[in-house]
């Protein structure tokens, strides 16, 4: 028996959340789901998104998964997932972007895993609200130790990179790309612009990778690698980014496969991991029985392999496979114009895949 935190989020995040509940209960892993809540609901209730009682549980138990939680934007509290990530050192969000047949994309058998550096780049919270006494000085201070000027009605964000952060994140890359049979490692910057930002990102990025010999390890400038992507996505296999680049790129590695309703996610540290589907928390179809639940179905099954419970983890994606090559039960957005069939809700996806797992 396993206990895993689960937190079920804002928006469509407990209804795809149960239905991930019952696909995993089919396999016959026995879970014991320890339920806490955070998020937009639980702000509003208790001045808190993220409760200690939350982290206090995933310390507990070592393994959560969580549906979408809601971020404001511009204002209000910040990032769950990222406070998440912060509190436990969950330095490692690994994304993988799989082709399934039967998905509506241009493209056919892409297989790319992003991992991303989790706690550091411009999302690590280090910013400075436009015309604060502290913004004024550190502008003040920036022009009198370099020769930039800064415009004094300016926000300002610190993008800081480490060899600590980094060597970590790449280790982790190619660990990875080792334990899974994957042949290649790209590591993805723009150090040609950003010298000791990027560029320290890239040298010690460069050093990990001789300790790999069996492994081919490339780089590339973050831009030209979105254009890669587009237009040859099967040369690619393992990418390892900064946060920031990792983000934006892990969104179009989703549009190749079908979009974000298939992209499942993990952040994992060296002591905890928590899964997630990369998609958002999409309030206005609450409680519509609507959503695809695929990517936090594919996030549990991330899960399973992690806690080493493989056979359960390939029946599922095995019937996910199914499912979506059938094209008979899935929801709206996995639906093509052509199709005579009504899409199903989230619940009749959970049971059409549970009926699946049974056959097994």
């Amino acid at each position: 028996m396993y206990t895993v935190t689960l937190i079920p989020g804002d928006g469509i995040g407990p209804e795809i959340s149960e239905a991930m509940k019952k696909v995993v209960e089919a396999t016959g892993v026995k879970i014991n789901w320890e339920i806490q809540n955070a998020g937009e609901e639980v702000y509003l209730k208790e001045g808190n998104p993220l409760p200690e009682r939350v982290i206090d549980s995933i310390k507990k138990n070592k393994i959560a998964i969580k549906g979408p939680i809601t971020t404001p934007v511009g204002t209000g509290f910040r990032s769950v997932n990222v406070s998440l990530r912060q509190a436990l050192d969950l330095y490692a969000c690994v994304r993988p972007c799989k082709s399934f047949k039967g998905a509506r994309t241009k493209y056919e058998n892409v297989d790319l895993v992003i991992i991303r550096e989790n706690t550091e780049d411009l999302y690590a919270g280090i910013e400075f609200k436009k015309g604060e006494p502290e913004t004024i000085d550190l502008i003040k201070f920036i022009e009198e130790k370099t020769t930039k000027k800064i415009r004094h009605d300016s926000g300002i964000s610190i993008k800081p990179i480490s060899v600590f952060g980094t060597e970590r994140i790449v280790r982790f890359a190619f660990e990875y790309a080792r334990k899974n049979s994957r042949k290649k490692v790209t590591a993805v910057h723009k150090a040609n612009i950003m010298k000791y930002s990027d560029g320290l990102f890239l040298e010690v990025a460069r050093e990990v990778a001789t300790r790999y010999p069996d492994i081919e390890f490339e780089d590339k400038i973050v831009d030209n690698m979105c254009m890669q992507l587009v237009q040859k996505p099967e040369l690619y296999d393992v990418l390892v980014l900064p946060n920031l680049y990792g983000d934006i790129i892990s969104d179009l590695a989703a549009g190749l496969i079908g979009g974000l309703g298939l992209a499942p996610g993990a952040n994992i540290g060296d002591e905890y991991a928590v899964f997630e589907p990369t998609h958002g928390s999409a309030p206005k179809y609450k409680g519509l029985n609507k959503v695809n639940p695929f990517a936090i179905i594919l996030s549990a099954v991330m899960m399973l392999n992690h806690i080493g419970e493989k056979e359960a983890a390939s029946k599922i994606e095995k019937a996910i496979s199914e499912i979506i090559k059938e094209g008979k039960y899935v929801t709206y957005d996995m639906k093509s114009p052509e199709d005579p069939n009504p899409p199903v809700g989230t619940q009749e996806v959970a049971e059409a895949l549970i009926e699946k797992i049974k056959s097994y």
